[in-house]
């Protein structure tokens, strides 16, 4: 799959000018299914990662990146009638599909939204975990898009990341460079585990302090050679 260095993409979202673009080459947008679900649910990865993000019933969650909804259908099991899910991608097709799905599974805890590639568009105040599960290293805004993320956290909230410890152009990102990423946006990291049967690992983050002022996020990493 393609990579690019966001420092060389000559198209950036004019809603993304104030922040500071990574030093580090994005892993572009692939295929939306991860692993077979028959596959992830043999290894028992929802289940560990719902275990661990502390998700249950009446939770407010939202599945940042749904894609095919293999997260989204066994969340909104587990949160049942009273809790909530909304599944976010920015994939137009990808939610079309798991809209079907939702509807012919009678999925009533579920909703659907459309997002952007720097801004998650989600309601404030809203949710008590907000799952991105290999999809971060995929986000070619990330100082934006976490900047524009934290107003979603309820009170006491987490955002929970899966991913893979591996260079960003192949579809990871290492734990050192996400903690970095996610503190210069005033997040601090309060859980981490590299027990998923699958491979990759898990951190848990709540937010520290205020929101840092756009101009005052310092980017990760080394700046590229010229």
């Amino acid at each position: 799959m393609a990579c690019k260095p966001v420092e060389e993409a000559s198209n950036r979202p004019a809603t993304s000018l104030e922040f500071p673009s990574p030093y580090r080459p994005v892993s572009e947008a692939g295929d939306t299914q991860f692993s077979t679900e028959a596959a992830r649910d043999e290894a028992g990865e929802a289940k560990f990662v719902m275990d661990w993000a502390g998700i249950k019933l009446g939770t407010t969650v939202a599945d940042i990146g749904a894609g095919e909804g293999y997260y989204t259908i066994r969340l909104a099991e587990r949160v049942g009638p009273k809790g909530r899910v909304l599944a976010q991608d920015i994939n137009r097709g990808a939610l079309d599909r798991l809209g079907e799905r939702v509807t012919r599974e009678q999925l009533d805890n579920v909703a659907i939204k459309e997002g952007a590639i720097d801004d998650p568009r989600l309601p404030e105040k809203s949710f008590d975990r907000i799952f991105m599960v290999h999809m971060y290293h995929e986000v070619d805004e990330p100082y934006a898009f976490l900047w524009r993320l934290r107003p979603a956290l309820a009170k006491g909230g987490e955002v929970i990341v899966v991913d893979r410890d591996r260079a960003t152009d192949q579809h990871g990102i290492p734990p050192k460079l996400l903690f970095c990423e996610f503190a210069a946006v005033g997040y601090r990291l309060t859980g981490f585990s590299e027990e998923l049967k699958l491979g990759g690992y898990i951190a848990r983050f709540t937010l520290s302090g205020p929101r840092p002022e756009p101009a005052a996020i310092k980017t990760c990493g080394t700046p590229p050679k010229k």
